[in-house]
C-alpha cells in the first residue's frame, strides 16, 4: 500500500525539481543577456559603422581670390548702384532658406549694414545654423532644416519653401561666406554641434551619380584641399576627379541655372588645383578641355545688347533659333557667367568687348528693377551683385561699407 505514495512522492519531487532547474536557468540566461557583460557576446557579430572621413586641415574655408580689378568692367557709383540693389531685404516671416544662402555666399558673415530693415551677415548666419531662428520664422508646423544624425548633421532640402532647394547649398554658402568649421549648429530640442558635424555628413552621404554635385563639390573643395579622396558610408571612393567628371558629365541644359552653376565649380577646381593639385593630370585636362568648349559657347551665343540666352549651351544655334527668354532667365545666364570669368584666367575668356557688354547689359537691368521685382527673384540678381564686385577685386560687403561710409561722410 506504500508503494503507489512512494512514486507519487517521488514523481512529484522529480517535477518540482525539473521545474526548479528550468527556473534557474531561464533566470541564468536573463541575467547574462541584461548584464553590462552581455554585449561582449555580439563580437563575433561584427556591426556595419560609418567610415572615417578625413579631417579638414583648415578651421577656415579656402576662398578663390578673383584675378582681376577691372573699373571698365563696373565702376565704383555702378557697383554701388548694384550692391544697394541687391542688399538682403527680406521680410522676416516665412524667411526662405534659400534667398538667406544667396545673400549670406554674396555678402558672407561679416557684413553690416547702417539699414536695419536689411539682414547683418551675422544674422544670416543665425537663421540658418539656429534652429530657434528658423523657428521664429516659420512656426512650429514646420519641419526642422537641420536633422540631427548619429554620424552628423544634415540639412532638409527639397522644393519646400522651408527647405534649402539644392543638396548641399546650405553647406557651400555657409563655406563660401566665410563660416568656421567650429561654428555652433543649435539643433531642435537644445543640441549644439557644428560646421563641421555637417561637412562629415555631406561627405558620408555624397553619391556620384547625383542629379546637383555643384555645390557638394565647392564645398569639399574649399575645406578638404590638399586632400583629394575619401570613402562615402556606401564604401565607394570619392575623388575630385570623379567630381569633376561629373561636372563635365551631359548636356549643360540639364544642369541648374541653365548649367551655369556646374561651369562656376569646375573653374573653382581648376584654381584649387593651381595650388592644392586635388586633380590628377588627366582629371585636369578633362576640366579644362570642357571649360574651353564653355567658353567656345558662350562667344557665339551671346546676344547683341550684351546678354547670354537660357539656352547659351547650344552655341550658335542660340542665336539663329532664339528662344523667348522672361528677363529672369537672362539675368541667370549673363549674371552666372560672368561670375566664373572673375575667376578664370584669360586664356578661359571670350572676347573682352563681350565681356563688358554683357556687363553694361546686366547693369542696367539690375538698376532699373524695382524693389519688388529684385526680391521676387533675388537669388539671381545675387548673383550679379557677387560678379560684378569680383571684378573689381573685392567682396560686396567690404565695398560697400566702404561706400556707406564715405557717403556718411559727404563722399570725401
Amino acid at each position: 500500500m506504500s508503494r503507489p505514495s512512494t512514486v507519487k512522492s517521488r514523481f512529484w519531487r522529480s517535477l518540482i525539481l525539473t521545474q526548479l532547474a528550468s527556473a534557474i536557468l531561464l533566470l541564468t540566461s536573463l541575467a547574462w543577456a541584461y548584464s553590462p557583460v552581455a554585449p561582449l557576446r555580439q563580437a563575433s557579430n561584427p556591426v556595419l559603422t560609418a567610415p572615417e572621413v578625413p579631417v579638414p586641415p583648415r578651421t577656415e574655408p579656402l576662398f578663390i581670390a578673383p584675378l582681376y580689378n577691372d573699373p571698365e568692367v563696373v565702376s565704383d557709383e555702378e557697383l554701388a548702384l548694384v550692391l544697394k540693389k541687391v542688399q538682403p531685404r527680406f521680410p522676416q516671416k516665412a524667411l526662405k532658406p534659400n534667398y538667406v544662402e544667396h545673400a549670406l555666399r554674396a555678402w558672407t558673415i561679416h557684413a553690416k549694414f547702417k539699414d536695419p530693415e536689411v539682414m547683418s551677415g551675422e544674422q544670416m548666419k543665425e537663421f540658418l545654423t539656429n534652429h530657434g531662428q528658423f523657428l521664429a520664422s516659420w512656426g512650429e508646423k514646420i519641419e526642422p532644416i537641420l536633422e540631427d544624425r548619429q554620424t552628423g548633421v544634415a540639412i532638409r532640402w527639397g522644393k519646400e519653401q522651408c527647405a534649402s532647394v539644392h543638396h548641399d547649398h546650405w553647406l557651400a554658402s555657409l563655406t563660401e561666406a566665410g563660416v568656421s568649421l567650429h561654428e555652433p549648429v543649435f539643433l531642435p530640442g537644445g543640441k549644439q554641434r557644428n560646421i563641421g558635424d555637417v561637412l562629415r555628413q555631406s561627405m558620408l552621404d555624397f553619391r556620384v551619380d547625383e542629379i546637383e554635385v555643384e555645390w557638394s563639390a565647392m564645398a569639399f573643395g574649399l575645406w578638404l584641399a590638399p586632400q583629394r579622396e575619401w570613402v562615402n558610408n556606401q564604401g565607394r571612393q570619392i575623388n575630385f576627379d570623379l567630381l569633376a567628371e561629373r561636372l563635365v558629365r551631359g548636356h549643360q541644359r540639364f544642369g541648374v541655372c541653365t548649367g551655369t552653376h556646374r561651369v562656376y565649380s569646375l573653374m573653382l577646381l581648376i584654381r584649387l588645383d593651381d595650388e592644392y593639385h586635388i586633380l590628377s593630370p588627366a582629371g585636369r585636362e578633362v576640366a579644362w578641355k570642357h571649360l574651353e568648349f564653355i567658353r567656345d559657347q558662350i562667344t557665339v551665343s551671346q546676344f547683341e545688347d550684351g546678354h547670354w540666352p537660357s539656352n547659351w549651351s547650344d552655341g550658335a544655334l542660340a542665336l539663329k533659333d532664339p528662344v523667348e527668354d522672361e528677363l529672369y532667365k537672362k539675368v541667370i545666364a549673363t549674371g552666372h557667367h560672368l561670375e566664373w570669368l572673375a575667376i578664370a584666367p584669360k586664356e578661359l575668356h571670350p572676347p573682352r568687348e563681350q565681356i563688358l557688354k554683357a556687363a553694361d547689359w546686366v547693369i542696367s537691368t539690375t538698376t532699373a528693377q524695382t524693389p519688388e521685382q529684385i526680391l521676387g527673384t533675388y537669388t539671381f540678381f545675387s548673383h550679379v551683385g557677387n560678379a560684378l564686385a569680383l571684378w573689381r577685386n573685392t567682396r560686396p560687403n567690404i565695398f560697400f561699407e566702404a561706400w556707406e561710409a564715405r557717403e556718411s561722410a559727404g563722399g570725401k
